[in-house]
């Protein structure tokens, strides 16, 4: 675990740390950084020359004639500390990247200390800003300070495997009760981690995140969740949406392996920047973001705790994310250690691409051109109707198809999707989505998709709703 990292507040408004437990050789753990509000330190940097393309470790003295940013707090109107903060939280990362840690650190202590410069009677909104970023910057300092005494093999972008009671209960878990849903997940995953893998490790993020999948959706293309999540990566609509997935009549990115996982990593990249570890970004990932910051808020202080002081305020689900995907990790790197034989996984689909510029049912395209229907669902998943839509789309194809598909595609008629029409049912005491569902022939689905249910248990007597139902064209 890391060590438990205090911020103190001292009357210049500098920040220090202290350690809830010492080192190794129980010597007393040293700050080796000088705090702000000293003459010794020089200022980060100032927001024209970081516009300005400074290299990070620069020295940037000297522009606006102070000798400490913090300085200048009282002439600042609320807005330009807070922007000066950002951009000192900015230089952090920069230092930080560039293996610059004392710098780093300084950088977030500056900022720390404009913050609270801010006049506690300032308007809800700047109140609010100030807070989150506190939150952050004290997330930073705890993990840029437990990185001292974290010994990770390979690169900095690892995520440490920590074995504790909660990662065991886990691994227990899929050892016993879900021994079936672990081996399966196993096997589906050959045909899409190893590329994972590769994109996520080109992205500069941990390799090891290729194995969320399994935790989120067992490596099923299609899985749905109870709260609408869908795809590999389990994106609702609306944060698909936020980061690129595009969903209308004809397609649903989210089950696009390549698209969504593009969108993972944007989506992963923005919550590290939030929280700093990758622990509190898969608790986020699972919960939302704003889930975690309520509960780091509630605690009515000046530091964060890492994600093991959090667990136990965490909704259940969401405290036994990283555990599990811990126990996921343990698992697949040392099977035989916990009484697993991992054999033969799937293999990844080979395909070509052919440029489609009319709808074309799939089933049609694989009997005119002579291959299996089911190849084709198997490459382009995302197409909602198993057809191509009017517009311009890039068709997954088998190896060597290229010119039968395109002389099929030119040999077919346009194929246009079934119209909808609605029934509106008012629910009975006693029913449920699934009941409803078997009356009208239809699917739980398709019944929360035409409603907007986010949830198919939260249905009341009396409640009216639509039932699609398909029609012939």
């Amino acid at each position: 675990m890391f060590p438990l990292v205090v911020l103190t507040l001292c009357g210049t408004g500098c920040t220090t740390l202290s350690s809830g437990h010492a080192p190794s050789d129980n010597r007393p753990v040293k700050a080796d950084y000088m705090p702000t509000g000293t003459d010794e330190t020089a200022p980060i940097i100032s927001g024209q020359q970081q516009d300005r393309g400074l290299p990070a470790g620069e020295s940037v003295a000297g522009e606006r004639g102070t000798k400490d940013e913090a300085s200048d707090a009282d002439d600042q109107d609320e807005e330009s500390v807070l922007d000066t903060a950002l951009e000192l939280i900015d230089a952090s990362r920069e230092f930080w990247s560039a293996g610059e840690r004392d710098r780093a650190i300084d950088a977030l202590d500056q900022a720390y200390a404009l913050i609270l410069k801010l006049p506690a009677d300032a308007d809800a909104e700047a109140v609010q800003q100030k807070e989150d970023l506190r939150f952050v910057i004290s997330k930073r300092l705890t993990e840029i300070y437990a990185s001292r005494f974290t010994s990770v093999n390979g690169t900095g972008n690892e995520i440490p495997l920590t074995i504790n009671d909660h990662v065991e209960r886990e691994i227990r878990l899929f050892q016993t009760y879900e021994r079936d849903f672990f081996l399966e997940s196993y096997v589906r995953s050959g045909r899409y981690r190893q590329q994972f893998a590769k994109t996520i490790r080109a992205a500069g993020m941990p390799e090891d995140l290729s194995w969320l999948p399994l935790i989120e959706s067992g490596f099923k293309v299609k899985a749905l969740s109870r709260a609408r999540a869908l795809g590999l990566w389990q994106f609702i609509p609306s944060t698909g949406y936020k980061f690129g997935l595009k969903r209308n009549d004809w397609v649903d990115e989210r089950l696009d392996p390549e698209k969504s996982t593009m969108a993972a990593i944007a989506y992963m990249k923005e919550l590290h920047q939030i929280f700093g570890d990758w622990a509190t970004v898969l608790a986020a990932y699972n919960c939302g973001e704003g889930n975690v910051l309520r509960v780091i808020r509630q605690q009515k202080i000046n530091y964060l705790d890492n994600f093991w002081d959090l667990y136990e305020r965490l909704p259940r689900e969401t405290a036994r994310y990283y555990p599990r995907f811990l126990a996921v990790l343990a698992i697949v790197k040392d099977p035989a250690k916990y009484g697993f034989t991992l054999g033969e996984t799937d293999k990844p689909l080979p395909y070509e691409t052919v440029k489609v510029e009319r709808p074309v049912h799939l089933q049609k395209l694989a009997e005119k051109s002579g291959y299996d229907f089911d190849d084709f669902v198997a490459l382009n998943p995302e197409l909602r109707h198993a057809a191509t839509p009017g517009t311009p789309y890039d068709l997954k194809v088998p190896p060597g198809s290229r010119e039968a598909v395109l002389a099929a595609v030119m040999s077919l008629p346009k194929w246009s999707p079934p119209k909808q029409s609605y029934v509106v049912h008012r629910v009975r005491r006693g029913e449920t989505l699934s009941t409803i569902a078997v009356r009208y022939r239809t699917s739980i689905g398709r019944i929360m998709d035409a409603n907007n249910l986010r949830s198919g248990r939260i249905i009341r007597a009396g409640q009216k709703l639509k039932i699609p139902l398909r029609e012939s064209t």
